[in-house]
């Protein structure tokens, strides 16, 4: 392929990122700049180092980490048994598939499952417990986020341990490594790249949730994702909202360039 037809190629993907990517951005950083009436300002930068919009940046890293985390905690042993089951390719399609749902559908299915009369509390009647306040609690709201990112952190991670030369494995037990120290010094360290792309994928988008906060949390948990609906929709402040979607972009940004790292080559099949 010579080098005018890779620049025809280039061409499609060049006006993509620039019409759906860099024009976009673009128009964010121009709306933080004016007011509600319209009137140029920087205003908005300096009202958003104020204590409620620092508490609630605060609280969207907090709620956002804890996510992740949880995420983590399931995922990385689902993907370690995935990829030891006989027909791990369809176990991995089932794990996938709930991804193809709305998600408006899956947070009203949740709605009705811990809803006052729903499966959940039922459940907990059978076992003695009582009826319980579930829903708009951060429970809830913690519940249906780490479900609605498991298969996004699962993904990287088992191709990760998918990649892994079995023969490393091999070797460390041959060298007498018990199973807890070949997992902490072979296995783990050589899918990092695997659960940094995962926590990547859950961590970013977790930070701008506001959906979720609305239906299952009742607006308990208030992240700058549901400040910046409230000021598109609400209070109609769009320079405000902009100033907050800035930030958010640069958070993001710093995420990936902190997480981020070359792959390492070797010990690969």
């Amino acid at each position: 392929m010579n080098r005018r037809t890779r620049t025809v190629y280039l061409v499609p993907y060049v006006l993509w990122i620039l019409l759906f990517v860099v024009a976009p951005i673009l128009l964010i950083v121009y709306y933080s700049f004016f007011d509600v009436d319209g009137n140029f300002t920087v205003d908005n930068y300096i009202h958003f180092f104020t204590p409620v919009y620092l508490k609630m940046t605060a609280s969207s890293f907090w709620y956002a980490f804890l996510i992740t985390v949880f995420t983590l905690l399931i995922s990385y042993p689902t993907a370690y048994l995935l990829t030891k089951l006989k027909h791990k390719q369809l176990w991995l399609l089932l794990i996938i598939l709930p991804t193809w749902i709305n998600l408006l559908l899956k947070a009203y299915a949740f709605i009705g499952i811990f809803g006052t009369y729903g499966a959940a509390n039922q459940f907990l009647e059978i076992l003695g417990i009582g009826s319980k306040q579930i829903l708009f609690t951060d429970f809830s709201f913690l519940f249906v986020s780490t479900y609605i990112f498991i298969p996004f952190m699962i993904l990287p991670i088992f191709n990760a341990i998918e990649e892994i030369n079995p023969t490393l494995i091999q070797a460390s037990r041959d060298l007498g490594a018990s199973s807890m120290t070949t997992f902490r010094r072979v296995i783990f360290p050589l899918t990092a790249d695997g659960v940094k792309s995962g926590c990547q994928a859950v961590f970013i988008p977790a930070l701008s949730l506001f959906m979720i906060t609305r239906l299952i949390a009742g607006n308990r948990v208030i992240t700058l994702g549901t400040a910046i609906e409230e000021h598109f929709l609400v209070t109609q402040d769009w320079g405000m909202g902009s100033t907050i979607g800035v930030f958010l972009i640069i958070a993001m940004i710093l995420i990936m360039f902190l997480t981020g790292s070359k792959k390492k080559r070797g010990a690969r099949k």
